[in-house]
């Protein structure tokens, strides 16, 4: 889950490290957040609605143990932030059907243990044209782009860097008033996370901290504008947004991921090892 740099009040003003044990129990968290996506997965299709599907996440996210992270969380009103199209983030699930050719950015989070887990992950509903296919390859590139960069010794700036470059290289434009954060017993804990930035820039990273890495990449302008129902973010232009989210921790001076989508490949049928450099050992289903 995103937040606007202009709430930025609501941020604690220092990193909190976290325990190897802490971690652990953070790793239970996301991993619940994990399954749910992949549960999902298989059921975002044309003619489902967002808020069957929400209704879906907060059964399953119950029945794990958890609780869900997003509803009520400053008052938003349900489990999942379901963002389609040219909808950025925040979208609130409705009974409007998903059509051939929609691309949707699902956004969960669940509470364990005290501690939050959060990703995202945009997924595509049945053919979707080429253009809007590729976006959401880079954006997708860009992430993992970004989370080799949040090791010792580096700074915020160089994760925004790293991701930017990536991404504008394409021509795609970067929100700049929506960041990722540090995560913990507060979804949302310093420090901001934007997706741009200058290398050597911002605070420096360390071991223990674990933070929540979100590009949110437009098709066309990187200018956004908000809804009246206070949520809803869409693209100023009107053309698609793409949006992924992992949750990592520096372990041993390295970033180490706590999300996957592995459970997301695993419904789909989709080969993938890019998540292979940020485990100490193998993901078991």
């Amino acid at each position: 889950m995103f937040i606007l740099i202009i709430f930025a009040d609501i941020f604690i003003n220092m990193i909190i490290v976290k325990t190897r044990e802490e971690i652990e129990l953070m790793r239970e968290s996301a991993l619940i957040v994990s399954k749910t996506l992949g549960m999902l997965a298989k059921e975002v299709k044309p003619g489902v609605t967002t808020l069957f599907l929400d209704q879906m996440a907060e059964e399953f996210i119950r029945d794990h143990g958890a609780v869900p992270g997003f509803l009520g969380l400053y008052n938003f009103p349900n489990t999942l932030c379901m963002s389609p199209n040219e909808q950025v983030v925040h979208g609130i699930p409705n009974k409007d059907p998903l059509v051939e050719g929609d691309i949707i950015s699902i956004d969960c989070g669940a509470v364990k243990n005290e501690f939050y887990g959060d990703h995202a992950y945009t997924f595509e509903v049945g053919e979707v044209a080429p253009e809007t296919r590729k976006l959401l390859e880079v954006t997708k590139e860009s992430l993992y782009v970004g989370i080799r960069e949040f090791k010792m010794g580096n700074r915020v700036g160089d994760v925004g860097y790293a991701i930017q470059k990536h991404c504008e290289a394409h021509g795609y434009g970067i929100v700049r008033e929506l960041v990722g954060h540090g995560l913990g017993r507060k979804m949302h804990e310093d420090p901001e996370m934007p997706n741009y930035g200058k290398r050597g820039r911002g605070k420096k990273f360390i071991e223990g901290q674990v933070v929540a890495i979100e590009p949110m990449i437009n098709l066309g302008t990187h200018k956004i504008k908000q809804h009246k129902d206070g949520w809803t973010i869409t693209t100023q232009d009107n053309k698609p947004s793409a949006h992924f989210e992992h949750n990592v921790a520096i372990v041993d001076g390295n970033p180490e991921l706590l999300s996957t989508f592995a459970y997301i490949y695993e419904a789909l049928d989709i080969v993938s090892d890019e998540e292979n450099e940020f485990r100490q050992e193998a993901l078991i289903l």
